[in-house]
């Protein structure tokens, strides 16, 4: 993950908060408790500005959240309570439930940016994923579902809500390419 970030090029600062290792579900612990997100992207600024990392005045800019797997569930958690507005939600094959937590996030702002990528090799992410697609078309929000061999930096650029279906595995379907990496290299805030 840290090499994909990096290789993006993003000015940015990477986070990676870890809830419960090798627990039973994915209860995300306190990120999960309101307004625990805001509190904690502030401990994150309050030590950035004690190693003089950013400036005095730096506040928060833009917040994506990307998770693999059991993560799904305290990203849709953060959404709806964290405290703190988020821009970018990326998936990697973790779209297992708390689709009304995403599609609420998804309509609350017309420049949200939702890339959910999915396999059919896992514990059904792929029938999750196309429930929510149906949602979508239900509530006539448009997107965009693109295979992985085929997708393009102008496919994250241009579709606010993309689905991409990928025929690997569920453990590397984050690298091998660097999905991550292309999602983050052609973020530049997908405007509608």
């Amino acid at each position: 993950i840290q090499k994909q970030f990096l290789a993006s090029g993003k000015n940015a600062v990477l986070v990676l908060a870890e809830t419960a290792k090798n627990a039973p579900d994915s209860y995300g612990g306190r990120l999960e408790q309101p307004g625990d997100f805001s509190r904690l992207v502030s401990d994150v600024l309050q030590q950035l500005k004690i190693q003089k990392l950013v400036g005095k005045k730096a506040t928060a800019g833009r917040i994506t959240l990307a998770g693999h797997s059991g993560a799904y569930r305290v990203i849709a958690y953060i959404l709806s309570n964290g405290g703190m507005p988020v821009d970018n939600v990326y998936l990697f094959d973790a779209l297992y439930s708390q689709v009304d937590k995403f599609l609420s996030w998804i309509q609350q702002n017309k420049n949200h940016h939702f890339v959910n990528w999915y396999t059919n090799h896992g514990g059904g992410t792929d029938e999750v994923s196309i429930q929510m697609m149906q949602q979508l078309v239900q509530l006539r929000v448009p997107y965009k579902l693109v295979e992985e061999t085929a997708i393009n930096g102008n496919d994250v650029k241009t579709n606010r809500i993309l689905f991409v279906h990928s025929p690997r595995e569920h453990n590397v379907i984050i690298n091998r390419p660097d999905n991550l990496r292309v999602l983050l290299e052609n973020d530049e805030g997908v405007k509608q």
